[in-house]
This record gives C-alpha cells, sequence and structure tokens, in this order.
C-alpha cells in the first residue's frame, strides 16, 4: 500500500518522532492515523525501557504556584544531556509534572518509594475489609493486589493519570519524550507545599 505522506507529516507534527518511525507506523496501521500514534505510544514505551540504566546527571529543576500562592510545588526532572534539559519540550513536561502534581497530591515517585510498613497497613486494611466475605485465602490476596493497584494510582505519580488527558500515565508521558529526545528522562523528587499543611 501506498503511503500518504501527508499522513505520515501530520503525524510527525501531532508527536515529534522522526519521519521514518512515523511512515512505518502508518503502513502498520493501514492509514488508520489514531492507531498509528497508538503504535508510536508503545514503542516509544518499549525504548524507554530501554534507556531506563542509562544515567541522568543533567536535568532542571522547576517550580508552579498554584490557587494565588496556596500550593507551591518544586520538581527535579533528570535527563542525560545539558541540550535536552534547555530543550522546550523538556521545560514543558517539567511543567506539566508540577502542576499534576500540585492537582493530584501524589506521595511518592512510584510504588518502589513506598515505605515497606506503609504497604504492609494498606495491605492489612484491605485483609480486614475482607475479611467477613468468607473468601478463600489466596482468593482475598488476590483482591488484595487489585486494590494495591488502585493505591498505586492514587498514591504514586508515575502510576497516576495525567490530569490533561486521563487516557495517559505520567510514566507513559515521560515515556514518550523519552522516545522523542532519544534521551533517559527520570523524576528524581519533588516537594508539594499547601498552605496550613503540617509537615
Amino acid at each position: 500500500m501506498a503511503v500518504d505522506m501527508e499522513q505520515v507529516r501530520k503525524l510527525r507534527e501531532q508527536t515529534g518522532i522522526s519521519i521514518l518511525e512515523c511512515k512505518k507506523a502508518v503502513e502498520e496501521a493501514k492509514g488508520d492515523l489514531a492507531q498509528a500514534g497508538e503504535i508510536l505510544r508503545k514503542k516509544g514505551f518499549e525504548k524507554a525501557k530501554s534507556k531506563s540504566s542509562r544515567a541522568t546527571n543533567q536535568g532542571a529543576v522547576g517550580a508552579y504556584v498554584h490557587m494565588m500562592g496556596k500550593i507551591g510545588v518544586l520538581v527535579e526532572l533528570g535527563c542525560e544531556t545539558d541540550f535536552v534539559a534547555k530543550n522546550e519540550d523538556f521545560q514543558a513536561l517539567i511543567k506539566d509534572i508540577a502542576m499534576q502534581i500540585a492537582a493530584m497530591n501524589p506521595r511518592y515517585i512510584s510504588e518502589k518509594d513506598i515505605p515497606a510498613e506503609v504497604l504492609e497497613k494498606e495491605k492489612e486494611i484491605y485483609r480486614e475489609q475482607l475479611k467477613a466475605s468468607g473468601k478463600p485465602a489466596a482468593i482475598v490476596e488476590k483482591i488484595v493486589e487489585g486494590k494495591l493497584g488502585k493505591y498505586y494510582a492514587e498514591a504514586c505519580l508515575l502510576h497516576q493519570n495525567f490530569f490533561k488527558d486521563d487516557k495517559v500515565t505520567i510514566e507513559k508521558l515521560i515515556a514518550e519524550k523519552i522516545h522523542k529526545t532519544g534521551e533517559n528522562i527520570v523524576v528524581k523528587r519533588f516537594a508539594r507545599y499547601q498552605m496550613g499543611e503540617e509537615f
């Protein structure tokens, strides 16, 4: 099938991914632009995984203040080179992540950052809730794991749905930028301050 180069150009504008990759995706999707975008997203996520071990010694700190100074966020985003750190897309990503933290109030970056005792306490609460159900222990543990998934989606930044597009998690949003820049990008740390909140 002949590829419509206008579609390829459109996809390139939407994603910022190379013409060659966009052409392959349009071919694979048989001209369906939405599906081609999905294919690129999935590929981007896989490429992001392959770059995850690379050092991120560059980057930037971004800030966002919300509600007339009632909520403030600082976030440190790491990348591999100073060139990418100064890039407009990277700066926009920091702002989006800072706004996400202001809006959704995550407590951790990922589930790896949750202290073991906090995780165990959550599991105990779920088990307690299911005690009266009379379900077998193996089933209860599966339900507990399912509930933990929901807890991660609320408490962990990377698992949260992006407030601008709830079909994309923050992890996938970052993966797309990794694919676009060709560099590893990592949320190193963040702090969220809210007026009247005690530490």
